[in-house]
């Protein structure tokens, strides 16, 4: 059976790439595989880009284990059956999170960062020029409002940003709703990875209650105000900086 991709899933990953030009002729794009809803869509929805785009680009998917003794040979055979280049990349991620993670801390950032890592240096060894993470629409509204209420910053996920280390980071799925994501793993039938790979089910650690609540908080205004997130993704191209409370853009 043959994957079955929405006209709008397509249509919106085609407008995405052309308004942020996230996808390019020559590109060697490693895409973060983790086995979870966002990123299998958007392994599809890169391999079906690359049959229909009028240019030639390659990508590889790339799977970081946190050492943990995850198996990950359904994701491997899913790869293979579908004809998609896929790395399973190693790491002692988990046991030195034993050394580095307190009691009670925070973890999130910490495995975030350390596969966040890992994934660039695996791209710099596979010629790769982009990273692309699997973020949608609903992951940009929740870090906006996270940093807005517990860190007093206007702050958000960019579509195409060029890392430290040179590598341009891509988010084709941006302006996509999750729902749009988890009906496309439910309607194929893929057997998505969910919360049990996480590495915190075997800490004694905080589970990230801020997101959690952000979540909610967001489900009941799209309750009341159902354009939310329409409003919210063309608020986020339409910013005046002058209208904040920055003295720098005042002194006249």
């Amino acid at each position: 059976m043959g994957i079955k991709l929405s006209k709008k899933i397509m249509s919106r990953l085609g407008k995405t790439n052309a308004e942020f030009e996230l996808i390019e002729e020559g590109d060697k794009i490693l895409v973060g595989l983790s086995g979870g809803k966002d990123s299998l869509t958007m392994i599809h929805a890169m391999k079906e880009q690359q049959r229909r785009a009028p240019f030639h680009f390659d990508f590889v998917a790339v799977t970081i284990s946190y050492g943990m003794g995850e198996d990950y040979s359904n994701l491997v055979r899913h790869c293979k059956k579908y004809e998609i280049p896929h790395i399973v990349h190693e790491t002692n991620t988990y046991e030195l999170a034993k050394e580095k993670i307190r009691k009670n801390s925070s973890f999130c950032s910490f495995f975030s960062r350390m596969r966040r890592g890992y994934l660039y240096s695996v791209a710099k060894e596979q010629g790769c020029n982009k990273v692309a993470l699997g973020h949608h629409m609903d992951d940009a509204a929740e870090s906006f409002f996270m940093n807005f209420i517990y860190n007093g910053q206007m702050r958000s996920l960019a579509p195409k940003y060029k890392a430290d280390n040179g590598l341009i980071v891509i988010r084709p799925l941006i302006q996509m709703r999750e729902r749009q994501l988890r009906a496309f793993v439910v309607d194929n039938e893929i057997e998505a990875i969910g919360d049990e790979a996480c590495p915190a089910m075997r800490f004694d650690v905080k589970m990230p209650y801020a997101r959690a609540k952000m979540k909610e908080m967001l489900a009941n205004l799209e309750k009341e105000h159902p354009q939310i997130f329409t409003s919210l993704n063309a608020a986020f191209k339409n910013i005046s900086v002058e209208s904040f409370f920055d003295k720098e853009k005042f002194s006249l």
